[in-house]
């Protein structure tokens, strides 16, 4: 199982690479997360107080 989750890693480390050297990419991604950021204040500040 140990072998298993060092080549999950290994994947998602090499993918992160790619994306963050890629500048459309990381555009894209950093976008996303500001996105959803924005959606959880947007949830916040929408809920009542009673």
């Amino acid at each position: 199982m140990k072998r298993k989750n060092t080549w999950l890693g290994v994947a998602v480390g090499l993918g992160a690479a790619y994306l963050l050297r890629n500048k459309d990419s990381r555009n894209k991604i950093m976008n996303q997360i500001q996105s959803m950021g924005r959606k959880k204040e947007d949830k916040l500040s929408n809920s009542t107080v009673i």
